[in-house]
This record gives structure tokens, C-alpha cells and sequence, in this order.
């Protein structure tokens, strides 16, 4: 069941859409990569839907991406008395490791990292940004600060630190045991929350090996300082546009998202534009026209996938709001402009014999219209980097590897197929050409593009260009 659009949907899983029913409903409506979100639910919670998940792929006879997404560190104010107290703007107002709990005057917080990383004139922002502080005096154990934009600040709200990077890991202690157990599970892609550095990949790449994908969340303005070594050392990257905008002017969040996209297409990493996309849908059965616009926008820049939070996880409306989106894609990519913006923001590719193969794959695609290019892949790679050039004919990518054609149900214009590795030239081509036959995607007398690394079964190795005639391939 392959789907007649490039751009993917990444839906969260929820109280709204946990069972078998629903999510074979979700799937039909057109997501393909599913959402543990960690922060939320228990190890079983997530262990029942996964294994539902893989019963549904079953049933739908295609690979299914099953992504996991960490919490990360939250820093959080302590309990406050009676539940809230009323910051008055212009107020003195006390941050301390003390646990007692806070009031109008002061809280707890108990973030040593926070104290040791602030300097006067720093500003704290508590509440998803609702409360700004700017800290006056600071120690090792405290920040004196004066409320600037006041109001109720509630037990356990969160505290970003927009401009400083903090002295932490992205990975708790709750995170590894959630990786854990996760990897134990068989996700194929772990989202890292709380990304600053490039470090951050190097040491969740650690723990994670080749057993997962690491998709990197920006959500940090330190992320975007080291954007271009996030990107080197990721598999994948997420606009996380919810932190993003707590931090940063609302309005420089689309020009950074615009960036992020460019940067990750650049580099030839899955991208996906995710936050509050169709938020409305949490509660209505239909959008509002500002946020089709926003998928639609995610789409003509060339992302690889949008996503669906509380839409789908816990809102009235899961199902709806995954055919919505399949709806606005299937319309844009129709639209002659949106190849065009594709063409126009296309970005050189590497000196490599792999990247010689695909940006030569981009120009024939373009020259014959094939109907479809079929590639080899052992680890993913020759597909990532087909990917990367945006070519018009649809990618049906064949792996030995169940887990690689999980992994590539995320990215742009590729069907992941399982398929067992052939062995010779002619093999490959006669293959190739029955399994687009085999999946609609070509017919008797059209071309088809045939992209491999050969000898066969070796990763890195794209060397390999085919044009046939469907109806014309070797014998075997």
C-alpha cells in the first residue's frame, strides 16, 4: 500500500488513539511513523502500543517507523504554598535550592546547573514564557531577580533559559532507562530532546550504536548556534517549534524553521516540522485556514515529514487530523510552483561517487520522466542521499533489513520494500523492474531507473546507474 505522496506524516500516539482499531484507522488515513512520546505513560503503555503498531504493519503489508521520543532534562520551579502565588511586575522576587515551599517572594528550584550557568542581566522564563524574570545578583545557590512580566506562577512550572548553554546532558536517568527499554522494544528512531551541541549526539550516539536513527530536537537557541555540526552528526532533525518559540521572538521562529529545513536538506538529513500544526483539531473537526497554511508551507519548503502531537494523541479528532494532512500534501505537491521551490532551493551535493550517482539520477529523472527509481540499499544510505536530490519520480527503496525499511518510512518520496538481496547485474535490474511492477508504480513500456552499489551487500557503495525499458530488462 504505497503512498501516492512524498512529503510523511509523523503521528503521536495517545489516550485518544492507542488501540488496535484506532491506529489501523491512522494508518489508513496516511501516517506512517508513529510517536512514543516518554513523557507521558508507563513503559507498558508504550510496550502495548508498539506491539500494536507492528500487528497493524502487518496487516497493512507496510513498513511502519516507530519513533521514540525522551523527555530530556525539565527544569522546573518547586512546589509553591497553596498551589500558586501572583508575581507582581517590578517585584524582587528569589530563586533558591531551598524545598520549602515558595510564595509571592520566592521558590525552590532545584537546578544547581541553572545557578552555576547565570550571570546578571540573564533572563529566566517561567511558565512556557508567560513569566520573564532578569536576574539581578546570582550565587551558586540562588538568583535574585525582578519580575518583569508578572502573573500566577503555579507548582512546577517550567523554566527555560533562553541564550545560555546549560551544563547538562540531554539524557536523565529517566531517559537511559527509557532508551533502554526502548531499544529493547525495537523503535527505529529516538528523538533526543534538549540538543545544545554537537556533543549531545556524540554521547546519545554512544549508548544508541547503529541500533536506532538519532533525530536531533531543536528547540534551544544554543541548538541553532551549532546548527551545522548538529546536523553532521544526526540521522535526523525535528523543528520543535514549542520550545523554539518559549525562547526566542515568535517571529523568528518561521525564519528559523525555513533554515533548519534548508540545512537538513542541504545535508541530506530527514526533517520534520513539528508543533502545534493543526492545534485546533484537538477540539474541532476542521482546521483552522492559518494552519493549513503552516503544513502547507512545511511542504513546498521540502520537508521530509510534519507531525501531529496533542492532535492526534489526545485530541477528539485523531483520525481527521491525519487525513487532513495526507489532504493539504496530496494538494501542494500537486501544485506545479511547489517543484519549482524544490528546484529553486536545491543545494549542491558532495564530491562523492554516491552523490555523483544521485545528482545524476536527479538530471535523468528530470530528462525521461521514469516512472519510478528503485533503489538498493543494506544501511539506508543510498537512499538518504536520492532523497537528498528531490528527484520527481517516486523512490521504491529495496532492503534486506526490516529495521532499514522501518527507518526510511520517514523520509521524502521513499516506499521502503523488504526484499532479498540480489546477487548479479541482471538480478538486480530484473528485480528492480518487478518490484515497481509488482507495486503499481511502473507499467509495460515505461522507464525505470535502477540505483545500486556494486558488487551488491555492501554498504557506502553507490556506484551504480541503470536506465531499462519495463518489458526490456536482462533475462536471468
Amino acid at each position: 500500500m504505497l503512498r501516492q505522496r512524498r512529503a510523511r506524516i509523523l503521528a503521536t500516539l495517545g489516550p485518544s488513539s492507542s488501540t488496535p482499531d484506532q491506529i489501523y484507522a491512522l494508518a489508513l488515513a496516511g501516517a506512517d511513523v508513529f510517536r512514543l512520546n516518554f513523557s507521558h505513560g508507563s513503559h507498558d503503555d508504550h510496550a502495548a502500543r508498539y506491539h500494536t503498531i507492528r500487528s497493524v504493519e502487518r496487516d497493512i503489508g507496510r513498513p511502519i517507523g516507530v519513533l521514540m521520543d525522551l523527555q530530556g532534562p525539565k527544569l522546573r520551579v518547586g512546589r509553591m504554598a497553596g498551589g500558586r502565588a501572583v508575581l507582581e511586575t517590578g517585584s524582587r522576587f528569589r530563586l533558591d535550592l531551598d524545598t520549602a515551599e515558595g510564595d509571592a517572594t520566592r521558590a525552590g528550584m532545584p537546578h544547581p546547573e541553572i545557578f552555576a550557568a547565570l550571570r546578571p542581566g540573564t533572563d529566566l522564563l517561567l511558565d512556557d514564557g508567560k513569566l520573564r524574570l532578569r536576574v539581578d545578583a546570582c550565587g551558586a545557590d540562588f538568583a535574585q531577580t525582578t519580575v518583569m512580566v508578572g502573573g500566577a506562577l503555579s507548582d512546577r512550572k517550567g523554566v527555560n533559559v533562553p541564550g545560555v548553554v546549560l551544563p547538562i546532558s540531554p539524557l536523565t536517568t529517566k531517559d537511559r532507562a527509557d532508551l533502554a527499554f526502548g531499544l529493547e522494544l525495537g523503535v527505529d528512531w529516538v528523538a533526543l530532546s534538549f540538543v545544545q551541541r554537537p556533543e549531545d549526539i556524540v554521547e546519545a550516539r554512544s549508548l544508541i550504536g547503529d541500533r536506532a536513527w538519532i533525530m536531533a530536537k531543536l528547540e534551544k537557541p544554543a541548538a541553532i548556534d551549532a546548527l551545522d555540526g548538529i546536523v553532521a552528526l544526526a540521522d535526523g532533525i525535528m523543528v520543535a517549534r514549542g520550545d523554539l518559540g518559549v525562547e526566542l521572538p515568535p517571529q523568528q521562529v518561521p525564519v528559523l524553521q525555513r533554515r533548519i529545513v534548508h540545512a537538513a536538506r542541504a545535508a541530506g538529513r530527514p526533517v520534520v516540522v513539528a508543533t502545534q500544526m493543526l492545534e485546533s483539531m484537538t477540539t474541532a473537526p476542521v482546521p483552522t485556514r492559518a494552519e493549513v497554511s503552516d503544513v502547507a508551507t512545511a511542504i513546498y519548503e521540502g520537508a521530509d515529514a510534519v507531525m501531529l502531537s496533542a492532535e492526534s494523541a489526545s485530541g477528539q479528532y485523531p483520525v481527521q487530523s491525519v487525513a487532513v494532512m495526507d489532504n493539504v500534501i496530496r494538494e501542494v505537491e500537486q501544485d506545479p510552483r511547489w517543484r519549482e521551490g524544490l528546484d529553486a532551493s536545491h543545494k549542491p551535493a558532495d564530491k562523492t561517487t554516491a552523490d555523483a550517482i544521485c545528482c545524476a539520477l536527479r538530471r535523468v529523472t528530470n530528462l525521461l520522466a521514469p516512472a519510478a527509481t528503485v533503489t538498493y540499499t543494506a544501511s539506508g544510505a543510498t537512499c538518504l542521499r536520492a532523497s537528498r536530490e528531490r528527484p520527481t519520480a517516486p523512490i521504491l527503496a529495496l532492503t534486506p533489513k526490516t529495521a532499514i525499511a522501518r527507518r526510511l518510512a520517514l523520509v521524502w518520496g521513499v516506499h521502503p520494500v523488504p526484499f532479498e538481496e540480489a546477487e548479479g547485474f541482471d538480478r538486480m535490474v530484473a528485480d528492480g523492474v518487478a518490484a515497481a511492477r509488482f507495486h503499481g508504480l511502473a507499467d509495460a513500456g515505461d522507464d525505470v531507473v535502477v540505483v545500486a552499489g556494486f558488487p551488491s551487500g555492501r554498504p557506502g557503495r553507490t556506484n551504480l546507474l541503470h536506465v531499462v525499458r519495463v518489458g526490456e530488462e536482462p533475462g536471468v
